[in-house]
């Protein structure tokens, strides 16, 4: 915890008396409370700032983080927290306990309600869902200590509602733990399956993966160029939904293993595929420029597979820097508050139009199901939802 505080300390000096006196509140109105792990709870809001306080928020986002729990959990009334933290961490927090509270009957009622609700809040003031999110990745990390038929039904609200929202707004950091976190207590047997093969693969081309870094890190040096070079695992779900849509076994699998380059600029990125694609053999069909054509949720990058002369295959990723913070954090990257300003940030709102006009067409939409059938079309525009006889959901990638 003190760590946490000399961390919080360094990254906001000019309002960490403020981010010390919710630490200290939220401290106080969770004293006595445990978690199902038998830990004190207020681990639990400390986890959630630490997950907050990496992406740069400004620090109302830290307060709330710290107190977002208070309204739903203790005795913490809504005026007592305004008279202590004021209007905009009141409306923060009592944005994420209306999240937190949302849980239905009926199945599809229950995933358009929610999606009507999140919205609204999102529309709002879009911290509150990162919030929520950050809240749910931490208690998806300690999922274990719960019943079994609990882990199942929140991995199981995980997939359907958090992972892709998270996917929308361009967060993969967020994405892609969910998604492997709720894969883990959905689909055990094949997420112990794919993790094992990767940990092997890992292991069996940590060798060839450290020269082909070495050759690029040549390659930039001999051209002039700055930049870095690093393996990337692929996620487990991901490797999950390839295999399953393309009917492949898991060595069948291209871009288990894969290699980034990140550059400076867009012309960086360009000289390098042209180098790449002279180094080794380019796959044909394989060749993806998210640079020219990005994707809805603001994604750029050069996506190349190549062989090598030896018949070896691997996926090459190509993108600036600032592409990188984007592909990593989504609307957050465009985040990075200066203190004293609020959600309605109009950089971001350009970002995250689709998302208003969701919620002008929303106006003119009576019930949940039919607000949850247009939003569909905004939201997983380039995803198509299938649903099982099990009553299980598997979004795929159109075409």
């Amino acid at each position: 915890m003190d760590e946490l505080l000399v961390k919080l300390r360094k990254t906001y000096p000019t309002n960490y008396a403020e981010i010390k006196k919710a630490h200290d509140f939220a401290e106080e109105a969770h004293r006595g409370q445990k978690r199902s792990s038998g830990e004190d709870y207020f681990i639990h809001p400390c986890a959630v700032v630490e997950i907050l306080a990496d992406f740069g928020f400004d620090s109302s986002t830290v307060i709330a983080a710290f107190l977002h729990d208070v309204l739903e959990d203790t005795s913490v009334t809504y005026d007592e927290l305004k008279e202590n933290f004021g209007d905009e961490i009141c409306e923060l927090v009592e944005g994420v306990t209306k999240l937190d509270k949302l849980q239905f009957v009926n199945r599809e009622e229950a995933q358009a309600e929610n999606f009507r609700k999140i919205f609204v809040a999102m529309a709002k003031d879009l911290r509150v869902i990162i919030i929520k999110l950050a809240d749910r990745l931490h208690n998806m990390r300690s999922l274990q200590y719960l019943p079994e038929e609990k882990q199942k039904r929140i991995a199981k609200e995980t997939l359907d509602i958090y992972a892709p929202l998270a996917g929308r707004l361009g967060i993969s950091f967020f994405k892609c733990e969910l998604e492997d976190l709720a894969m883990k207590y959905l689909l055990p047997t094949e997420y112990k399956y794919i993790a094992e093969n990767v940990a092997r693969k890992k292991s069996e081309r940590q060798g060839f993966l450290d020269a082909i870094c070495k050759q690029i890190e040549a390659k930039l040096k001999e051209m002039g160029i700055h930049g870095e070079v690093n393996g990337r695992p692929k996620h487990f779900y991901s490797v999950y939904k390839k295999m399953h849509n393309l009917h492949i076994d898991i060595d069948q699998i291209y871009d288990l293993l894969a290699v980034r380059i990140i550059v400076d600029s867009v012309k960086d990125c360009y000289t390098m595929l042209g180098e790449i694609h002279t180094m080794w053999k380019p796959m044909p069909g394989r060749f993806k420029d998210y640079i020219a054509m990005p994707k809805a949720n603001n994604y750029q990058s050069l996506h190349t597979t190549v062989v090598t002369p030896f018949n070896e295959t691997f996926e090459i990723q190509i993108r600036t820097y600032e592409m990188h913070k984007v592909a990593e954090y989504g609307v957050a990257a465009h985040w990075k508050y200066k203190e004293g300003t609020t959600g309605k940030d109009s950089e971001l709102d350009s970002k995250v139009r689709w998302l208003r006009e969701v919620m002008d067409a929303q106006k003119d939409i009576d019930g949940a199901k039919e607000f949850m059938d247009a939003v569909k079309i905004n939201v997983f525009d380039d995803e198509v939802f299938v649903f099982t006889p099990k009553g299980d959901v598997f979004d795929l990638p159109v075409g």
